[in-house]
């Protein structure tokens, strides 16, 4: 299932490219072609076997596959230099020596099993227009359809950020639900145009190969609410039966071009990393989205998650922020006490102003509502790692990684930030590296992980690398605006950065 050759891992389950555990890019008829050379290593490959494996029954020139050969070392790097040699009139020899098959390249005990209950996950919606501007309603709607489906305790479902690293890929479905560790798959298309939307879907048994419900929607675009409700409904019914009571509905957004502003503020919150430039935009975009929607709960509560990350990362440390942060949370839980997000936004907002035993009160709605729910896991761990309890915290990550095996950088983040609360310096450090969160705001606990270790010039550069970017950040300020419940945790914090070099 995997190949190692010069610092990259070919995938075959996902069909990704991976170097240092970051995705390679490379257009699909290049990564096919590359899965073909290194699965028919040390043998030699003539051109019309590579077209006729590449592109079957299509005609193309020799200029496309001598295009995707040059695709393909441009992406290795010089790195893979001889890798691929080219033997004129004879084809292309890969280098068997340098290339390793295992069956898998994680400890077992990662690898996820299938579990008793239903579990599912929607794979990316295909925008079938092709239209850019299309792209961020497509996503939505795959999002919302997994939000819908996860508030059902009956069912595992795997988190959007998993879900959306199949876009555009072409995998076997029988691969991603290894992958993944699910049994039934949800594929679906939309197009929109001229005020209507269709929508195909299909559930499918991955493992069974039996194509459960596969239906067509055509719809006036105003309802395309309505269908994501049925659509989940149908599911549900499909793999659990009939809900008693049926859960409470979620609140829509009234206008569409707000929804539209929503879906690309939080591509954007998931994409990097807390960053400053991340974080203004994505208040801009949120602000927009309220003005044209004032009761759009879930514009409403990013709104106030971002004007949190103002004040706590030093961006803008006006208390005006987390005031209106708190204030702004609290309206999105009371326009919509039916979302789990909600809830967890407003008591992750609570736990930053000492406010434990509300915190707590909804974090507890929030998995109540949502039990598949990883995000909040994942912030719910940060508060429980800042507590005292790391080990407590580690075992919340795991089961919120279980549901988003492929999340944003920010899981890494929090992991890294508990293994550095446990004394695991050495393993913050290897989870801190990771491609996903190393260039973001984590690099203040890779810091401090590097400096208890001893290794105080590399600590000393990731931390001065950290300022350029975050200049206003002080280790005092940083200590005050914890949400942290027990003071040996921070000072032990406050400890790392300043062997660092931080600034108090």
């Amino acid at each position: 299932m995997f190949f190692e050759f010069d610092g990259h891992v070919l995938d075959l389950r996902q069909g990704r490219l991976l170097r240092d555990g970051a995705d390679v890019n490379l257009r699909p008829k290049s990564l096919a072609l590359l899965i073909y050379l290194i699965e028919n290593a040390g043998r030699i490959l003539h051109k019309d076997e590579l077209v006729s494996a590449v592109w079957p029954a299509v005609t193309v020139s020799d200029e496309s596959l001598t295009q995707c050969i040059m695709d393909i070392r441009r992406a290795l790097g010089p790195g893979a230099d001889g890798l691929i040699r080219t033997l004129p009139r004879r084809g292309y020899l890969v280098d068997e020596s340098r290339v390793h098959a295992s069956a898998d390249t994680q400890p077992k005990d990662l690898d996820p099993a299938i579990p008793a209950k239903a579990s599912i996950a929607v794979l990316p919606f295909v925008n079938i227009d092709g239209i850019p501007e299309q792209d961020a309603f497509t996503d939505g709607l795959t999002e919302d359809l997994i939000t819908d489906l996860s508030r059902n305790a009956g069912l595992l479902v795997i988190a959007r950020q998993s879900s959306l690293a199949y876009k555009g890929k072409t995998t076997d479905v029988r691969i991603i639900a290894h992958d993944l560790g699910v049994r039934f798959l949800l594929e679906g298309s939309a197009r929109r145009a001229a005020g209507r939307i269709r929508v195909n879907v299909q559930l499918v048994d991955a493992i069974g190969g039996d194509l459960l419900w596969a239906e067509r929607f055509d719809r006036n675009i105003e309802d395309v609410f309505a269908v994501q409700d049925e659509v989940a409904d149908k599911i549900v019914q499909a793999l659990v039966g009939k809900l008693t009571p049926p859960l409470p509905p979620r609140n829509r957004p009234a206008n569409l071009d707000a929804y539209d502003l929503c879906v690309k503020a939080r591509a954007l919150i998931a994409s990097m990393g807390g960053s400053p430039e991340a974080v203004r935009e994505s208040i801009l975009l949120l602000k927009q989205a309220v003005t044209l929607d004032p009761g759009y709960a879930e514009a409403i509560r990013w709104l106030a998650f971002n004007l949190w990350s103002l004040w706590s990362n030093a961006i803008d440390s006006a208390d005006s922020n987390l005031a209106e942060a708190i204030r702004l949370a609290e309206r999105a839980v009371s326009l919509d006490p039916n979302d789990g997000s909600n809830h967890w936004i407003f008591g992750y907002l609570l736990a930053s102003a000492g406010r434990w035993a509300d915190s707590e009160r909804e974090f507890a709605a929030t998995f109540t509502l949502d039990p598949n729910h990883a995000d909040a896991m994942i912030m719910c761990a940060e508060l429980t790692a800042m507590a005292g309890r790391a080990a407590e915290a580690i075992d919340l990550i795991k089961r919120a990684f279980r549901l988003n095996p492929h999340p944003s950088g920010w899981y890494y983040w929090e992991l890294g930030l508990a293994q550095y609360a446990a004394r695991d310096y050495g393993a913050a450090v290897k989870t801190l590296r990771t491609e996903a969160t190393y260039r973001t705001g984590s690099r203040r606990i890779l810091a401090a992980s590097l400096a208890q270790l001893g290794r105080l010039d590399e600590a000393v550069r990731e931390g001065q690398i950290f300022l350029a970017n975050n200049p206003g950040f002080t280790t005092s300020q940083w200590a005050s605006r914890q949400p942290a419940r027990d003071a040996g945790t921070v000072e032990h914090f406050v400890d790392g950065y300043r062997k660092a070099g931080l600034p108090d």
